[in-house]
């Protein structure tokens, strides 16, 4: 992630003293709340209704993320490098490859 965007997050939650109202929970909430709004925009149908939404939902959904990971003070990069290593181990290319199986499943 580009560290001048975070910033520019940031700064725009900062200017407008939101921090205070970013706790875990809330943030929480938050993306589950923008998550539902993205598929929303698949529902009833097999093709997303708005393309120009699709875009702005999703971007509120990663906006809520970083804003998370800057709560707890997590490194984006590295949460997300640690989490590949993870799923590289449940999913190995040999088992794993053109099925949509969990890792538990046979």
């Amino acid at each position: 992630m580009n560290k001048a965007t975070i910033k520019k997050i940031l700064d725009f939650r900062n200017s407008r003293d939101w921090k205070q109202f970013h706790t875990g929970e809330n943030l929480a909430k938050s993306i589950a709340i923008e998550a539902a709004e993205l598929l929303e925009e698949f529902q009833w149908q097999p093709k997303e209704k708005n393309i120009d939404n699709l875009r702005k939902e999703l971007a509120d959904v990663f906006i809520y993320c970083i804003l998370m990971a800057d709560t707890y003070d997590f490194d984006i990069e590295k949460i997300i490098l640690e989490k590949l290593e993870e799923n590289e181990l449940k999913y190995p290319v040999e088992k794993s490859k053109g099925s949509s199986k969990k890792y538990n499943e046979k």
